[in-house]
């Protein structure tokens, strides 16, 4: 009865390790060490009128510098890829700054807007300066954020683009370094 419940766990234990498919190393090639991040572009289109679903755009001062350094600042978290110079770079990140949307959630009983949706909208490329090839590219890329103007847990609007800013660099830099 013990070598047939030994039997079992080291089976169990074989299955479960070989089974589920995830794994600690990055997907990118290992080969690849550093990163150029390419300052973003601003490409908010401030001109465009507005259509039946759409509102006029909007734009904070300085968001493509800060999100460029956001980028950075998360490369440099993670490890994975090491931020450099575009001369010396394995890969280059390029992107453009499309939108910056700022929706209503929720209305209180005055008709005043409670909690608000930021996003912001990219457009991304990954590329191997090594090969020359594109790894990958993404058209419109959003993060967002969530903040309450009005209530007890009211923040400023500054704050939460902050917030936004940190989740859209944080997405950016798991895409170009997770294979899924």
């Amino acid at each position: 009865m013990i070598r047939r419940s030994a039997g079992f766990a080291a089976v169990a234990t074989a299955l479960f390790l070989a089974g589920c498919g995830y794994t600690t190393r990055p997907g990118i090639p290992s080969n690849l060490r550093t990163i150029y991040v390419a300052p973003f572009a601003n490409k908010i289109n401030l001109a465009k009128l507005p259509t039946n679903n759409d509102r006029f755009p909007i734009y904070r001062h300085a968001m493509e510098r800060d999100l460029t350094n956001a980028v950075i600042d998360r490369y440099q978290f993670t490890g994975l890829l090491r931020p450099t110079k575009p001369e010396t770079a394995d890969t280059r990140l390029d992107g453009e700054l499309i939108e910056f949307r700022r929706d209503a959630l929720r209305y209180n009983a005055s008709q005043q807007v409670e909690e608000w949706r930021l996003n912001l909208v990219v457009n991304l490329r990954f590329t191997d300066q090594t090969t020359g090839l594109v790894m990958w590219e993404e058209a419109s890329f959003t993060g967002d954020t969530t903040f309450f103007a009005i209530g007890p847990n009211a923040e400023s609007e500054e704050a939460a683009l902050e917030r936004a800013i940190t989740d859209l660099a944080r997405r950016i830099v798991e895409r170009s370094v997770e294979s899924w």
